[in-house]
């Protein structure tokens, strides 16, 4: 049917398509999650939960994915939410980074990938954490810029003060026509926030379909002459190919005798951090310079933590 296009074009679109199918789950239920933290989650609880001290914050975000996995591909819209209720910057996207590589899931098939081993599991969840760290220290203490886009914050204002006027008549009703009431704001919430998200996600996974397809994947292979060199170039495919983090330790399995350890580990951690996908998603939510400076703040300490293995 399709035989007049040519191979690369076929091979676009499969790659693009399989992008799209891998990553849709996830963030229909990362959507789904922003939708119950909309309704449920308050400043107030979250000042009641989270600790005062900030370094203590960023730990406990950190940790937190490990308890309530999440894939990078649906992470996004639960970050934007955590920030909107009040969470603190730092403690929101130290989860960022560490939920889709702290978890069971990564985890155990990290472990499976590599031959049953625990080396390049324990570096990958090593590596995440001391980049949440550093990441979380830089929200935290020295950016004092909002990083919500001001369209964003306003529109948000307007959502939550019209959630506000229609739950004042439930107070009246009972516990049952209230839960529903919340189920069905829940569901609102959330089918808003998949289309917005959405078409970022197809533009993303687009792009990212593009990239595989047409650049020389096998001339960039052949460069990786040094441990420098070779870590750049993976951070380079770790963005270009925008794998889940449940598969990509099975890539990143294939190429560990061409390029070694070091920068296999930077592969596989800075992959779920930032992708195509997930740049847009946030271009959505926040600003531009600040994410040009998280993303090079990322791929700065990647590099810096990989180049000691």
């Amino acid at each position: 049917m399709f035989s007049f296009l040519p191979n690369s074009v076929l091979q676009m679109c499969t790659i693009f398509l399989s992008i799209v199918i891998e990553a849709l789950p996830f963030v229909l239920l990362g959507c789904l999650i922003s939708g119950a933290l909309q309704v449920f989650l308050t400043p107030e609880r979250v000042r009641r939960c989270l600790p005062k001290n900030r370094l203590f914050s960023i730990l406990i975000g950190s940790l937190l994915g490990f308890f309530f996995p999440s894939c990078e591909c649906g992470i996004v819209p639960i970050v934007h939410q955590f920030v909107k209720k009040e969470v603190p910057v730092a403690t929101a996207f130290a989860f960022m980074l560490t939920a889709p590589i702290i978890n069971p899931i990564v985890i155990f098939s990290t472990f499976i990938a590599f031959g049953n081993s625990w080396e390049m599991a324990v570096w990958r969840m090593l590596g995440s954490f001391i980049v949440a760290l550093i990441i979380g220290i830089w929200l935290a203490y020295f950016r004092k810029e909002t990083v919500l886009k001001e369209k964003i914050n306003q529109h948000v204002t307007v959502l939550d003060q019209k959630h506000h006027k229609e739950s004042q008549p439930n107070k009246k009703r009972s516990q049952l026509t209230k839960f529903g009431h919340q189920v069905g704001h829940i569901l609102s919430h959330s089918i808003d926030e998949f289309f917005d998200t959405g078409r970022y996600l197809i533009i993303g996974g687009l792009i990212a379909a593009s990239m595989q397809t047409y650049l020389p994947t096998r001339a960039m292979l052949t460069l990786g002459s040094t441990k420098l060199l070779a870590i750049v170039i993976m951070l380079f495919l770790a963005f270009t190919m925008s794998l889940c983090s449940e598969a990509d330790a099975f890539i990143g399995s294939s190429l560990l005798s061409l390029f070694g350890t070091a920068p296999i580990v930077a592969f596989l951690v800075f992959g779920p951090m930032v992708d195509i996908k997930n740049l847009l998603m946030m271009k959505r939510y926040f600003h531009g310079r600040f994410i040009l400076s998280l993303i090079g703040l990322i791929a700065i300490s990647v590099m810096g933590f990989t180049l000691f293995i």
